[in-house]
C-alpha cells in the first residue's frame, strides 16, 4: 500500500525538446512531405518519465543537462509547468541542447533522428543529495551514463531503490550500468544485446542469471508481447500480457511504463500491482499522439483498469 508522505523520485538523464509530425506512412525517399498533425514537447527518456511521474501525482526531481541556450530553457520551462523539479537541470557552456525531429505513421510507429553534444554527456561535478536521503528511488536512463553510474552507487549506498532503464545503448555502457541498479527494466534489443537471446522470455532468464544474484529485480519490456520479470522466489518468468488498445503513437511508451514503475516502486505495491500499473499507462500512451503527452493521470490509470 502506499507511504503516508509522499515518496520523492529522482530521475536522471536525457532532456530534449523533440519535434513530432504525424504522417499517413513514413517517408520512403526524398521528397516533400505533409504532416497530419505536429507538437513541440519537452521529451528524453527519464525527463519524459519524470513528466509521466508528476501527471500521476508522484514528487519527483530531474537530473539532466542542457546547453546554455534558448532550447535548453523552452524545455526546463517546460517540465517545469508539469509538476517536475527542475533544479537540479545543470546549464553546459559551450554546448547546444539536445533536440530531435521524430516522425510517426499510421499504425504508431516512428523515426527519430536526434541530436546529442557530446558536451552535455561530461561526468558531473556533483549529484543531487542521494546518500543525505533525500530520494526514496533514483531512476536512471542510459543517455548519461557517467551520472547514471554515480547516482546508482549513490542509491545503493543510502539503500534506496534504483531503476536502470536499460535502453539500447553500448554494451559497454550496459555492463557498466546494469551491476548497480537495484531494479533493471530492459528494453528487449537492449536485453537481446547483453544476453544473445531473441526470446523476450529466455533474455530475462538470461539476463537474471547475470545481474540479479544479489536480489536484483529483472525485467524485460517486449512493447505488444508484454513484459517479462524474473521471480526470484518461484524460480520462473512471470508474464504481463500487453493491454489492447487501438494504437496511435508508441513514441514514449517505454518511457512512461519506467516513470509508472517508479512511482508505483516508491508507494510499495507488490510487484505484479507495479507492473500492472506500468503495462496499463504505456497502453494508455500508445493510443494517443504525442509522445509523453499521452501519459495518464491517476484518474485516467484507475478508470483504464476498473
Amino acid at each position: 500500500m502506499a507511504n503516508e508522505a509522499t515518496p520523492k523520485i529522482l530521475c536522471v538523464g536525457a532532456l530534449t525538446m523533440d519535434t513530432i509530425f504525424r504522417l499517413d506512412r513514413l517517408p520512403p525517399g526524398p521528397g516533400k512531405y505533409i504532416p497530419l498533425e505536429a507538437v513541440e514537447i519537452a521529451a528524453g527518456m527519464a525527463s519524459s518519465a519524470a513528466a509521466s511521474i508528476a501527471r500521476l501525482g508522484g514528487s519527483v526531481s530531474l537530473f539532466a543537462s542542457t546547453g546554455d541556450d534558448e532550447i535548453g530553457r523552452r524545455a526546463v520551462a517546460e517540465l517545469t509547468a508539469e509538476g517536475v523539479d527542475c533544479s537540479h537541470v545543470r546549464s553546459v557552456a559551450d554546448a547546444r541542447s539536445a533536440f530531435s525531429s521524430i516522425f510517426v505513421d499510421a499504425a504508431g510507429e516512428r523515426v527519430i533522428v536526434p541530436y546529442y553534444d557530446a558536451g552535455l554527456l561530461s561526468a558531473p561535478s556533483e549529484i543531487p543529495p542521494v546518500i543525505e536521503g533525500t530520494f526514496d528511488v533514483v531512476m536512471t536512463d542510459v543517455r548519461w551514463p557517467l551520472a547514471a553510474a554515480k547516482v546508482l552507487k549513490a542509491a545503493r549506498e543510502a539503500e534506496v531503490h534504483g531503476i536502470l532503464d536499460a535502453d539500447t545503448a553500448s554494451l559497454e555502457t550496459l555492463e557498466m550500468l546494469l551491476p548497480l541498479a537495484s531494479h533493471i527494466v530492459a528494453s528487449e534489443p537492449a536485453a537481446e544485446r547483453v544476453t544473445g537471446e531473441t526470446d523476450p522470455e529466455k533474455a530475462t532468464v538470461a539476463l537474471a542469471a547475470l545481474y540479479g544474484r544479489d536480489g536484483a529485480f529483472v525485467s524485460v519490456t517486449a512493447g505488444d508481447k508484454g513484459s517479462f520479470w524474473y521471480d526470484e522466489l518461484e524460480g520462473e518468468v512471470r508474464h504481463m500480457p500487453a493491454f489492447e488498445v487501438d494504437v496511435v503513437d508508441t513514441l514514449a511508451a517505454g518511457d512512461v511504463f519506467h516513470g509508472t514503475f517508479a512511482w508505483a516502486l516508491s508507494r510499495n505495491y507488490p510487484i505484479y500491482q507495479i507492473m500492472r500499473f506500468a503495462s496499463a499507462a504505456a497502453a494508455i500512451k500508445c493510443s494517443r499522439f504525442g509522445g509523453r503527452i499521452g501519459a495518464p493521470t491517476k484518474a485516467e490509470l484507475d478508470a483504464f483498469l476498473t
